[in-house]
């Protein structure tokens, strides 16, 4: 599924090829509801969620990630 999807192609089109699980999918999408929810930002979860949900490119995902500004975490 990750290498599917960093080579460019949408989340739904790997899902619907695969003929097993995709282990954390639905997953990412309760943590990211969740942490939206409570308020507890979760910076890499939201990047992740962005890619797979909402067709980020991942390559775009990666430098919001690194480009962030520094907190004490």
């Amino acid at each position: 599924m990750g290498f599917e999807v960093g080579s460019g192609k949408m989340m739904k089109n790997v899902i619907s090829s695969m003929s097993m699980v995709a282990e954390g999918v639905a997953t990412t999408r309760s943590v990211y509801l969740l942490s939206q929810k409570m308020g507890i930002e979760m910076p890499i979860v939201e990047q992740v969620y962005f890619v797979l949900y909402e067709d980020k490119d991942p390559l775009e995902a990666m430098r919001d990630l690194m480009l962030r500004d520094l907190k004490a975490e």
